[in-house]
This record gives C-alpha cells, sequence and structure tokens, in this order.
C-alpha cells in the first residue's frame, strides 16, 4: 500500500501518472505494492459487550481517506462478521456483534501457550486500491467459569490401620476451562475434623491433584467415615469455587477378636427332657466388619465325642440343644468347653455347666404362648407401646396336685411375671416401664419355675426393641452467633449446623432446610449443613440477619428441631463522609464579630465506629477562618469587611476515622452583606477652598456644575442624595442642585459680583441611619480672575451663612448638622494670617506675577474661556478637564 499521508497532491498525481504508463509495459508493477496481503493483530478479552470497539484497519494500516474514490472495506465471511464481529465499510473500524465472544466456546482445545485467535480477511476497495488484510483478533482469557468437579460426591477408601501421612489422591479433581491463573490453582476442605489435611500436587502437564493425608491415627470402630465438602479454587479475582462432597469411608481391618458376654453359665435339665429341648444360647460379639467380624462356634478338644452328640452346637448361632435322650444312671452332671473363633484370632473360651436331675414321674413343664411377634425365640416389640403391655403367656404343666409352683424372672429390664387373674399355673409376661430403644435395644430373660421339691425349669427369651421416629433431630447450638466482614466474596463459608438424632437408620438421618423468613443470599447444604452467603454482604444496607434453619429426619411421620441463626455484619471502611449539600454558601453582615458562628457544615458518614468518625479542616484560608472539628460550626478569626473583600470560597474536607482513612470535599461561599459604615467621599470639588468662575451674564437654567461623590457600600448604603443645607452671597433661591445627580443649576440672574458659597450635604441612604459629608462650593462671579490673592483671602475670611432652604430628607436625619456654622475657625484664620503676613505678601506678590503672565497670553481667548458646567458620573476625562480648567483659573 502507498505511505501517502504526507505527500502533496501533486506528487501523487505524479506517482499516479508514473503508474500509468508503466502499465503498458508491467501491468501488476503499479499495484505491486497493493497487492501485497497485510497482517494486523488484535487483543481483545472474551464476553465484551456488543459495539466493543476491536481496532480501526484504516488507521493501523495508514490509509489516506481523502482519496477519491474512497476506501470500501469488506468482510467475505459474512456468516463470521454477522456471529462475532461487525466491520464499518467506510471508516474500516471493527467491532463486536451481538454474540458474545466465548474463548472456551471457540478454542475448546486450546492450550494457555497456544492462545485462542478469531481469523478474519479483509478485502480493501476498490479495484485500484485492492489490498488482502489478514485480521488475527487474539481473545484473551477471563475468569468466567468456575471450577467443577466431574461428580457431586467422591468416595474415598482408606484403611483403618492406615499409617499416619499417608496420603490418598483424589483422582476426580476439578475441572476448570479457564487458562493459567483463572483455572483451578488449590483445593481445601470445609471440615477435615482434626483427622485429615489437603495438599495438592503438580503433575508435569500442569494439571493439580489433591491428596487427602491422615494426620491422626484412625479406628473404624470409632468412626466408620467422615463426609465433608472438598472446595477448589481458583486464581480469579474474586475466585471462584467449586465444591462436592467427599465421602471418607475407613475400611474395616481385623484388629478385633471374639469376645463371650457370658463367660460360665448353668444349665439345669431333668432326666425326662424330650429331645431337641433349647437348653442354652451363646452370645460372642466382635466390632469388626464382614469376614473380620464372623465368628464360629465350637466345642473344645476337651469335650467327650459322645457328650458333643448329646448336646449338640450350633456352630454359627451358638444355640446348645439336647440331642439325644439323657441316662441319668450314668451321670448327673456334663461340663461343656465352647470356643468362639474369629478369623487370625485366639479362641474366646466360655464354659456351660449341665445338671441333670432324676425325675421318677414326667417332668413339669413350662410352655409359652407369645402375644407379642416371636420367632426362633426372639420377641419384638415397638419402643412405643404403652406400659403394662403383654409380651407373652408362661402355662406350667405336669405339676402334682399338693405341689406349689414359683415363677419369677431372671435378668434385667422393665418387666414383670405374675399369676393371671384367678387361673392356676397361668403366668403373664408384660412390661413395667416405657421402652426406650435408644436406652437399651435388646433384653435377655429367663423365666425361671420353681416347685417345692427344688425343681426348677427355665426358659429362655430374648426381647428386642424396635426403634420408632420418637426423637426430633437436636441441634448443639439453638443459637448460632455468627459474624462476617461486609464486602466479602461471593459464596463465603459461615459455619457448619450440627444437629443429631439418636434414632436408628433412616430415622436418624438428618437433613438441614432454611426457614421461610431467611433471606435468598443465605444457602445451606442439605447433608452437610455448611451455611453460606452467595452474595457480598453490605453493612450500611442491612447490619443484622436474623432467620431460622430447621433440622428434620427422614423418619415417619417426620420429626424437625429448630435454631437461630443470626449473622452480624462487620463494618469496613468503604464509605466516605458525605456532606448534606453538594455547596455551601453563607450570607454573614459585615463587621461580624470575630469567633462568631458564621454557619454549620452538615458531614454524615455511613460507616460505624472509628470508621464513621468524621473531622473537619479547612485546606484554604485557615488564617481568617476556622472550623470545628466536630460540630462543623465555621467561624471568623476577626470581623470581616466587604470593602476590603467581599467573597470568600473555602475548600472543607472531611476525613474519616477508618484505616485507611477516606474523605470528601466541599466548597463553601461566604458572602459579607453590606452594612452603611462608609459615608460618602466627595471627590469633586476636591476641597472647600477651590472654587469657579462664572461669568456674570450667564443665564438662569444654565448648569454651573455638580458635585461628584461614592460611597464605598453597595445598594441603598450606596444611593447619594445631594442637597444645599448652608449659603453665603446671593439671594436665596439662586442656585438649586439636583438631589440624585449633584448638578448645580443657576435659578435667578447673579446682580452682584464676588464670591458666592454653597454648604452642600451628600447623604447615603443607608439604614438604621444614614451617614453623609458636606463640601464647601464656591463660586467667584466676575468676568475674569484678575487677584487670586483676593479671592483667596474671601474664601478665608469670616462671613456669615443663611440657611437658604431645607434639604430633601427632613425628618429622616437629625437636626445637628444644619445648624453647622460654615466658619467656625474664623479667630484661629485670622491668628494664622497675622503670624505668616509677611511669608503671605511674598506669595502674594509671586503669584500675581504669575497671574498677570498667563492673562496677557490668554487675553485674546478670554471671552472663549468656559467653565465646565456639569460633569457626567461616568466620565473620568470630564473629571480630569474640570480639574484641569479650575487649576488654570
Amino acid at each position: 500500500m502507498f505511505n501517502s499521508k504526507h505527500l502533496s497532491l501533486s506528487k501523487r498525481g505524479g506517482i499516479w501518472g508514473l503508474c500509468i504508463i508503466l502499465l503498458y509495459t508491467s501491468p501488476l508493477s503499479c499495484f505491486a505494492n497493493f497487492s501485497q496481503a497485510k497482517e494486523l493483530i488484535y487483543k481483545i478479552k472474551e464476553g465484551l459487550p456488543r459495539g466493543t470497539f476491536i481496532g480501526a484497519i484504516g488507521v493501523d494500516l495508514n490509509l489516506d481517506f481523502t482519496v477519491e474514490p474512497p476506501f470500501l472495506f469488506s468482510l467475505p465471511q459474512k456468516k463470521v462478521s454477522g456471529q462475532y464481529v461487525n466491520l464499518n465499510n467506510t471508516t474500516g473500524e471493527l467491532y463486536t456483534s451481538a454474540t458474545e465472544l466465548d474463548r472456551e466456546t471457540l478454542c475448546p482445545d486450546n492450550t494457555e501457550g497456544q492462545g485462542c485467535v478469531l481469523a478474519l480477511d479483509v478485502f480493501v476497495l476498490p479495484q485500484q486500491y485492492f489490498q488482502l488484510v489478514k485480521i488475527k483478533i487474539f481473545i484473551e482469557d477471563v475468569n468466567d467459569n468456575r471450577p467443577k468437579f466431574p461428580v457431586d460426591e467422591i468416595c474415598l477408601s482408606v484403611p483403618e490401620n492406615t499409617p499416619v501421612s499417608a496420603r490418598y489422591a483424589v483422582e476426580q479433581s476439578a475441572v476448570d476451562p479457564d487458562l493459567g491463573l483463572h483455572g483451578v490453582q488449590t483445593y481445601w476442605l470445609v471440615n477435615d475434623f482434626g483427622m485429615f489435611t489437603l495438599d495438592v500436587e503438580e503433575n508435569d502437564g500442569g494439571e493439580l491433584t489433591p491428596f487427602l493425608i491422615v494426620t491422626e491415627a484412625l479406628d473404624r470402630e470409632t468412626q466408620a467415615e467422615y463426609i465433608t465438602d472438598i472446595i477448589a479454587e481458583d486464581g480469579g479475582t474474586p475466585p471462584l469455587l467449586g465444591a462436592a462432597t467427599l465421602k471418607i469411608v475407613i475400611t474395616d481391618v481385623n484388629d478385633n477378636c471374639p469376645q463371650f458376654t457370658e463367660s460360665h453359665i448353668n444349665v439345669t435339665l431333668h432326666g425326662n427332657t424330650t429331645k431337641g429341648a433349647h437348653l442354652a444360647r451363646l452370645h460372642a460379639f466382635d466390632p469388626d466388619l464382614g469376614a473380620n467380624a464372623q465368628i464360629s462356634y465350637a466345642y473344645s478338644e476337651r469335650v467327650p465325642r459322645d457328650t458333643r452328640s448329646l448336646f449338640h452346637l450350633d456352630r454359627i448361632t451358638g444355640v446348645i440343644k439336647l440331642a439325644g435322650e439323657i441316662d441319668t444312671g450314668t451321670a448327673t452332671f456334663y461340663k461343656l468347653t465352647v470356643l468362639a473363633n474369629g478369623p487370625g484370632c485366639i479362641p474366646a473360651v466360655a464354659t456351660v455347666t449341665v445338671h441333670i436331675i432324676k425325675v421318677v414321674t414326667g417332668p413339669p413343664a413350662v410352655i409359652p404362648r407369645y402375644i407379642a411377634p416371636e420367632k426362633d425365640g426372639v420377641v419384638t416389640i415397638k419402643e412405643s407401646e404403652p406400659v403394662f403391655s403383654p409380651i407373652a403367656f408362661f402355662t406350667v404343666k405336669n405339676i402334682d396336685m399338693n405341689q406349689k409352683v414359683d415363677c419369677h424372672l431372671e435378668g434385667t429390664g422393665p418387666f414383670r411375671i405374675g399369676p393371671y387373674q384367678l387361673f392356676k399355673n397361668e403366668y403373664l409376661l408384660e412390661t413395667t416401664e416405657p421402652l426406650d430403644y435408644e436406652k437399651t435395644q435388646e433384653y435377655e430373660l429367663i423365666v425361671v419355675a420353681e416347685n417345692t421339691r427344688g425343681l426348677v425349669i427355665k426358659t429362655f427369651l430374648k426381647v428386642q426393641v424396635l426403634d420408632e421416629n420418637d426423637n426430633a433431630p437436636v441441634f448443639q447450638q439453638s443459637l448460632v452467633e455468627l459474624s462476617v466482614e461486609e464486602n466479602n466474596p461471593p459464596n463465603t463459608f459461615l459455619t457448619q449446623l450440627q444437629a443429631t438424632d439418636q434414632d436408628s437408620e433412616s430415622r436418624g438421618e438428618v437433613i438441614y432446610l432454611l426457614g421461610g423468613d431467611t433471606p435468598g443470599i443465605f444457602v445451606v447444604d442439605r447433608v452437610t449443613g455448611v451455611l453460606t452467603v452467595a452474595t457480598s454482604l453490605d453493612r450500611e444496607e442491612k447490619e443484622t440477619y436474623r432467620f431460622i434453619v430447621r433440622a428434620v429426619d427422614q423418619g415417619t411421620p417426620r420429626r424437625e428441631s429448630i435454631a437461630t441463626v443470626v449473622v452480624t455484619v462487620q463494618d469496613r471502611n468503604d464509605n466516605s463522609p458525605r456532606f448534606i449539600n453538594k455547596d455551601f454558601t453563607f450570607f454573614v453582615p459585615e463587621n461580624f464579630p470575630g469567633y462568631g458562628e458564621i454557619g454549620v457544615l452538615s458531614v454524615t458518614d455511613a460507616d460505624a465506629g472509628e470508621n464513621g468518625w468524621v473531622a473537619l479542616s479547612i485546606l484554604n484560608g485557615s488564617d481568617i477562618f476556622l472550623i470545628d472539628t466536630g460540630r462543623g460550626a465555621l467561624r471568623a478569626k476577626t470581623s470581616l469587611d466587604r470593602e476590603q473583600q467581599g467573597t470568600y470560597q473555602l475548600w472543607i474536607e472531611a476525613i474519616d476515622g477508618g484505616e485507611p482513612a477516606l474523605s470528601c470535599v466541599t466548597m463553601v461561599t461566604v458572602l459579607l452583606l453590606d452594612v452603611n459604615d462608609n459615608p460618602p467621599i466627595v471627590l469633586f470639588p476636591q476641597s472647600n477652598q477651590s472654587y469657579m468662575l462664572v461669568l456674570p451674564n450667564t443665564l438662569p437654567g444654565t448648569s454651573i456644575t455638580e458635585v461628584y461623590a461614592v460611597d464605598k457600600d453597595t445598594g441603598m448604603n450606596a444611593v447619594i442624595a445631594y442637597s444645599i443645607i448652608k449659603r453665603k452671597g446671593g439671594e436665596p433661591g439662586s442656585f438649586a442642585i439636583d438631589p440624585e445627580t449633584g448638578n448645580i443649576t443657576l435659578k435667578r440672574e447673579l446682580s452682584n459680583r464676588g464670591l458666592y458659597s454653597l454648604l452642600v450635604k451628600v447623604s447615603d441612604h443607608g439604614q438604621p441611619e444614614p451617614l453623609y459629608s458636606t463640601v464647601m462650593v464656591n463660586f467667584f462671579v466676575n468676568e475674569t480672575v484678575s487677584n487670586e490673592s483676593y479671592i483667596q483671602s474671601l474664601l478665608t475670611k469670616e462671613a456669615d451663612t443663611e440657611v437658604e432652604e431645607r434639604p430633601w430628607y427632613i425628618g429622616q436625619m437629625t437636626e445637628g448638622p444644619e445648624r453647622y456654622e460654615l466658619f467656625p475657625c474664623q479667630p484661629v484664620l485670622i491668628a494664622l494670617s497675622v503670624t505668616c503676613l509677611g511669608l503671605f505678601f511674598s506669595v502674594v506678590t509671586l503669584t500675581s506675577y504669575i497671574c498677570c503672565k498667563r492673562f496677557k497670553k490668554y487675553r485674546n481667548k478670554r471671552s472663549e474661556v468656559e467653565i465646565p458646567l456639569k460633569m457626567k458620573n461616568d466620565s473620568m476625562q470630564g473629571v480630569n478637564r474640570k480639574l484641569r480648567q479650575i487649576s488654570n483659573i
């Protein structure tokens, strides 16, 4: 492409002319520079909204957009254009389109080192400018995906004899489609139970694998499994989390051996006992599981073979039954040694002693009839059954009429047996107290029948209590108080709720639910009870959250309990102080006393405690003003004068007590209101000794001169009124003054020559009392000034003045100034004149000489001499001209 951006039009014309000439000899040479493909590279982040600027192709190619015909840009891949980018055909600017750029969708198999590139071809048209531009847009990754485990529950088996520090890989590691730092960075456990910890290893491919490390000795018989949550965290800001349930199953090893619950059992057997009678049941227990807990019963080798044949031992159940007929003539006593064998264990030993009682007649018999459900001598009864619930009837038979039978129970438990009403030899077994599965699940009873001859018959009975859902879950704490700092990251862990249920099986399984009053920002895991807050909290929006959590079991009917959770949001210094107004304006009268309160600046800070303490300070003007740090009252150190400065602009800073401190600034404007504290200042005439020459033929109605005064105050305090209060010479009413402009007008003809004097009062309109000044206006009526010293003597000579007219403001001002005398210092002036007579004559002589020379010079122009009759208020040149003319006179 031509780099013609800085070439003049004439040079461009020359180049194109040369190309046209060379076109016939080498058609492609002129456009060789255009025909070369160029490449532009842009970088943008994924997920940007529609209309985001990517780059300007024309600008980056340094194209001259002033050429004719103009450049056009075309994107041949219309599908790509409409889906991902939009191209401005005239400017060549690229923007994102409606479809969001998702790096994981565009480059699903992309790795961190390769980069995700969207390649486009752009044509630069028309044909004479044709270029092919290769565009590469690198899509940069952002943290828009949270880690995700492949399964919701990870099950890990750990043998109970695992040594401490053993490591187990969690193969189902989390996956995060984001790259680099935005990918998975670490793993951690919500609850390690004090038994485990988590380590993370990185392989050669950069993949992280969590390893579960055993930190304490395990015992399956103490706790068979541990359930917690494993959290995967990426490196974004803020980080995103992924969670899965980690179920650690402690597998059994054969570390326990069988033990008999009773090591010695005595059995009494009648000689006429029938074959198959139940004699005893041995019970051994192994806390291990499965094959490690399998127990088999066998006779010791010490037991003779014929004894083994007579008393059958079930190797699985441990039940001993009579397998043959007893010969009471050969033996009256048998000792059976029974072994309980477990895999890899030394057998446990129990001894069963069988006493044989000879009987002549048929033996008595105890026949049970069960009311409660029974199977193989085991009776089941619900724990909810009421007191005195019947279990079984026992009937004693083969008893002589003259014999008495005593029937009683051996064993512990809330049971009793007694005669049933008036029926002889009928006994009822029943409960005496409520049964509780959570306390005792099984009772072994022996029904003993004994007659007067000492014959004892024992019947063994096992009672199993059936569990029912009679216990509600119980929280470890009924009030859970939590605290969390505001501005927390989303999905922050708060606590793990703990509730237990003493019931068995599903009746004791607890799930956790939030109450109906719970804000939607809180989430609880139904199984683990992990309580999290899904969003960032703001203490200034709400400081305390109080809601109910429920623990519900899976029994029928379901039972539940509740706990109250109180979450207190702790303050952080995230709010700067705020003034109640954007800026402040205070109006204060001038001469306001020093340290008086000008105004109060109210400022607030939404934070609490030290973070909400606010101190005020002045950034500028602290040499004049000060401010109360706490109350915010603005004061001036001294009295302020509006005439010196009418407006003050101060910058006030409010700083809170947080760490780091936050601040804000406001502007305070102090406007001083005018007070009538300045009398008018007369600028013209300049003194009481000045005078003006007035020709005798001046016509009435002529404006002779004006009194000009100013007042430093403003408003009505600066509105000036003029009035003549005293006169000397002339007739009353000869002169009039305009009260607004101060213009003095001749009202009557001047019949006499000489000096006329007017005492003019200049007053403002201030409140509560106007201020004023006075000035003497002198007129010398003559055709010319022939004797300056004479006029000066007239000005200083004592003369009586008469009040010509009362001023316009009579009744509004005091009468004191109206009694002002024109020459109150006449004796002093006379004394000074006498004392300085010699010097005065010298000065008069010199002055007369100078005046005579001036009169000769301007004698021919004397008729043209004019005294300014009026001075305009807005023209300083007129004032200066008057002063020059007076000085010339």
